[in-house]
């Protein structure tokens, strides 16, 4: 069975010698033109008209009022937190099943995470652990916030992500931080072009985020997006990741404590050329996605397939096992034979700086653990 969808996945990337990539980036537009137009204007930090342009092209795609551009997802999840309010000694709720990245930035903000069980379907945060986190261990205080009674904290924010592309139940969660009065913040680093009931993902709470790192969609090497419809915050998220520096002709005036963040020149003109492809990229990752599908159907194994309402990128694929044996010997097979395969990420508070925080009983995120398995999800040429 494992020579099988080896072989099947050397033939769709047509193939047989060498190492297939988990996800490699495509630069077959106007790439190396743009960058070298950067290096010729000398504009090849954070100031230049690929950065401007780069913003525009994310928000007319996106649908977002404003998109300001960072040097990488992480720094703009880290400012999309501080902007939505939270401060030191909040607590912040979000999934275990997620890149690291997610619960560092709660913890760059002197905040707290809570970790909590996913959804089988979106692989994301699970609206039932979600309400009945609010429900059982929380209570709204007169202020109208919400805080944990056993710690006394206040709930400031909820943080999904989108797996691998897929979106969360985006309504269900949003809704109950509405009732709750926590601040919906969405970690869409995966997710460019994937949608949720028609709308791009990012752009339902106050703030989302986009990556743009080598291994995503489209890159800019390194690179992310804040993305908001709240005028305020947008002028204040360029502000603060320009190290909320005041204009001036000359002098160096600086308004409160900020950050280096901008995304420079040259990396936002590689942006604007791999967003020229994005939409038929998108399309051969889906008709990839599609391949796949048929096939594991074929032989019985579980594909991870858009949620319902949603239409993904399909980032990366995926297929369940039929358990962590399972997965561990086709980790190991695939591997030694060429196709580049991964597990999902260690749970969050499996990690040694995280085992100290709350949880609940993540009983989908360890079942998905011991089975899941990322195959190669490069748009095929």
């Amino acid at each position: 069975m494992f020579d099988k969808i080896v072989s099947f996945i050397k033939d769709i990337y047509k193939t047989h010698n060498g190492k297939i990539p988990l996800h490699a980036p495509v630069f077959a537009g106007n790439e190396k033109k743009y960058m070298l137009e950067c290096v010729d204007s000398t504009f090849v930090s954070s100031v230049g008209k690929y950065v401007d342009q780069f913003e525009i092209m994310v928000r007319e795609y996106t649908g977002a009022k404003h998109a300001v551009a960072t040097v990488n997802g992480t720094a703009a999840l880290h400012l999309a937190l501080l902007l939505a309010g939270v401060q030191r000694d909040d607590e912040i709720i979000t999934q275990a099943v997620t890149f690291v990245a997610t619960a560092n930035v709660i913890t760059y903000c002197g905040a707290h995470p809570v970790f909590l069980d996913s959804d089988c379907e979106t692989l994301g945060l699970s609206p039932k652990a979600l309400e009945a986190f609010l429900n059982q261990q929380c209570i709204q205080k007169d202020d109208g916030y919400t805080y944990n009674k056993t710690t006394g904290r206040k709930v400031s924010a909820c943080l999904p992500m989108h797996v691998f592309g897929h979106p969360v139940h985006i309504d269900r969660i949003q809704f109950l931080c509405n009732r709750y009065r926590v601040a919906f913040v969405e970690d869409a680093a995966e997710s460019i072009g994937s949608l949720f009931e028609g709308k791009h993902t990012g752009t339902f709470g106050r703030l989302g985020i986009l990556s743009f790192n080598g291994n995503k969609t489209i890159t800019t090497g390194g690179g992310g997006m804040i993305l908001t419809d709240d005028d305020e915050l947008g002028a204040k998220a360029k502000h603060l990741s320009t190290t909320a520096k005041v204009p001036h002709p000359w002098e160096f005036v600086h308004d409160q404590t900020g950050f280096n963040y901008r995304l420079p020149n040259i990396n936002a003109a590689l942006g604007c050329a791999q967003m020229e492809q994005l939409l038929g990229f998108i399309e051969k990752k889906r008709k990839l996605a599609d391949q796949y599908k048929e096939f594991f159907d074929s032989i019985e194994i579980p594909f991870i397939s858009e949620p319902e309402l949603c239409r993904s990128n399909y980032w990366l694929n995926a297929i369940v096992l039929a358990d962590r044996k399972k997965r561990n010997a086709f980790l190991e097979y695939s591997n030694a034979n060429g196709v580049m395969t991964r597990p999902l990420w260690t749970l969050m508070p499996d990690l040694t700086m995280y085992s100290h925080c709350l949880r609940d009983e993540l009983k989908n995120a360890r079942w998905l653990e011991d089975r899941l398995v990322c195959i190669p999800s490069s748009v095929t040429t």
